[in-house]
């Protein structure tokens, strides 16, 4: 174990009628990170240490995933439980808002967590995940419908499952390594501490539901007012699952808004390029709401 993750603290929040498992390292205001698919907290171990030293850094295991709770219902997995799930962590760290992180699926959930409780967001940060009326928008266009094939995919039963388990998980490895610009961003423990988590009993379903759900208080809101929280997004061009079109008029959606282009950088964005998000991450930290 490194001095690093010697100073992470592992620990269990009920939340929402479920147990959900944190990592948690720091003190001060709290900054809480939700993880996208198919990974877990560990995602965010290049983000953890370097802001422990100005705020609570919580990264949490989002429900199906790793060492959270994975009720067996494919009901729980919907938006507007994830969104409660969010709200009872802060809560339950006892602190009234957050600044929030999210990448992939936590990213998704934090935009629909923004909207739902603006007062219990101070500073919403989006990393590789349109605002949720963009991709609305990008799934009526046939690039960004290829692009999104496994959606589709992971709407059958079982057969996804299947598919990711063949041999050893190659999956994941397929979806991290395969997709990263810079084939060095995940160490061979990298990936094998992925496939242990999605290795998890009742993993693999609980996180496919997500996508199984995904028409749920995700892509089924006709409307979309302007959001009031100061919001950045960080995006790699190089996503080879959502398209950089997809950021186009997000100034439309927040009134306080900032974005950042990282090239030659894949969908894993904050892993590939961990130096040049946390700077951006901080910048927009210490900048004052317009």
């Amino acid at each position: 174990m490194s001095v690093v993750e010697a100073a992470w603290k592992h620990e269990f929040i009920a939340t929402n009628g479920i147990k959900l498992h944190c990592v948690t390292q720091g003190s001060g205001p709290l900054m809480l990170m939700l993880h996208g698919f198919p990974e877990f907290w560990y995602s965010w171990r290049n983000q953890i240490p370097e802001f422990a030293s100005d705020y609570q850094v919580v990264a949490v295991d989002l429900r199906g995933y790793n060492d959270s709770e994975k009720p067996q219902h494919k009901s729980a997995y919907i938006m507007a439980e994830f969104v409660q799930d969010v709200k009872g962590i802060i809560q339950g760290f006892g602190y009234k808002s957050c600044v929030l992180v999210g990448h992939d699926w936590g990213g998704a959930i934090a935009w629909n967590f923004a909207y739902a409780y603006p007062e219990m967001v101070d500073k919403l940060i989006v990393m590789n995940l349109p605002h949720p009326a963009k991709f609305a928008e990008g799934l009526h266009t046939p690039q960004q419908l290829l692009k999104s094939w496994y959606i589709f995919l992971f709407q059958l039963p079982v057969l996804p499952e299947l598919l990711i388990k063949l041999s050893d998980y190659r999956a994941i490895d397929r979806a991290l390594q395969g997709m990263a610009v810079d084939k060095n961003t995940f160490t061979p423990s990298d990936i094998e501490a992925y496939k242990d988590a999605a290795a998890k009993p009742g993993a693999l379903t609980a996180t496919i539901n997500y996508y199984r759900n995904i028409a749920r208080g995700f892509l089924d809101r006709p409307n979309w007012s302007v959001l009031e929280v100061p919001t950045l997004m960080i995006w790699g061009e190089n996503d080879a699952a959502l398209g950089k079109e997809l950021t186009y008029g997000t100034a439309d959606y927040v009134r306080d808004f900032q974005i950042q282009y990282i090239p030659n950088c894949s969908h894993w964005v904050h892993q590939e390029k961990p130096q040049l998000v946390n700077r951006y991450m901080r910048d927009f930290l210490a900048s004052k709401a317009v």
